[in-house]
């Protein structure tokens, strides 16, 4: 099942407008918002509360506050509403919604940190919530969405990768791990990227062992993703080049078996023709 249809289900279920889902949402948030926008449904009136200085106010009409500003794309305020909904009213079966939305309303405001924040204040105090799955999914998107380029550190990658772990080790069968396992994917291929970069600077250096190392955690460590090929051949290129040709013969023969016929296998067998034809 697609994002989008796993989105709309799961808005569908709860009753959520499907119309008014379509306006606001992007397609790249569509996961993410599915529970979040479903919870918005428990109250039917909306009142407009700009000012979230404290004023005691009944629980409803706070919460309407947040998400009338929410369905507006005020998030910062929506947020700011929904957290007033726990302070003041921090016994109400409304405050755990409100947990969640302004959980919610902080990552469509970019504001990872306090998403982050907020999410794991619901799970310390409703850790076996049936919303549980849907604070652990947000909390790895948070991550998810900061992953930079490969040339950067890859600390936040990782904290993505532990966070969706966490996601597919306690709800292997929810909603949100069939994504939470694709973006794993997508996570395993981007930190190959980063060994592979590495590596290559290493070779442009004339610094071998150092890149053969790096190219070694892409074959034994994300053998999966797509960089595995050119690690295979620039790891020929680098046992050749530190005069160990039975090595280099390994690798060319593990390139050749699993990636016949590609430009990675045609340039090793190249390399140990030229470099070590009787390896």
């Amino acid at each position: 099942m697609t994002d989008r249809n796993l989105s709309l289900g799961a808005a569908r279920r709860l009753g959520y407008d499907r119309a008014m889902f379509r306006k606001q949402m992007t397609s790249w948030r569509l996961c993410a918002p599915a529970l979040a926008l479903a919870l918005l449904a428990g109250c039917s009136t909306s009142k407009n509360k700009a000012d979230t200085q404290y004023v005691a106010r009944d629980v409803s009409t706070l919460y309407n506050a947040g998400k009338a500003r929410l369905e507006k794309g005020q998030y910062k305020l929506s947020a700011a509403l929904f957290d007033e909904v726990e302070r003041q009213h921090p016994y109400s079966p409304w405050a755990r919604r409100a947990q969640l939305m302004s959980a919610f309303s902080y990552y469509m405001n970019t504001d990872y940190s306090e998403s982050v924040g907020a999410a794991q204040r619901f799970l310390s105090i409703h850790p076996g919530n049936k919303d549980a799955p849907y604070a652990y999914y947000l909390i790895a998107l948070c991550y998810y969405e900061q992953i930079a380029d490969v040339t950067r550190d890859q600390k936040i990658t990782q904290q993505a990768l532990d966070a969706l772990g966490e996601l597919i080790r306690r709800y292997p069968q929810s909603r949100y791990a069939a994504d939470a396992r694709l973006k794993v994917d997508l996570v395993n291929d981007h930190l190959a990227g980063k060994e592979m970069e590495l590596g290559r600077f290493y070779q442009r250096r004339g610094q071998w062992l150092a890149a053969t190392l790096r190219f070694r955690t892409v074959v034994d460590k994300y053998q999966t993703t797509t960089h595995t090929p050119e690690a295979l051949e620039r790891l020929v290129e680098s046992y050749l080049s530190l005069g160990i040709p039975d090595e280099a013969k390994k690798a060319a023969a593990v390139l050749g078996a699993n990636y016949p016929g590609s430009e990675w296998y045609e340039r090793s067998f190249k390399l140990m023709q030229e470099h070590a034809p009787s390896a």
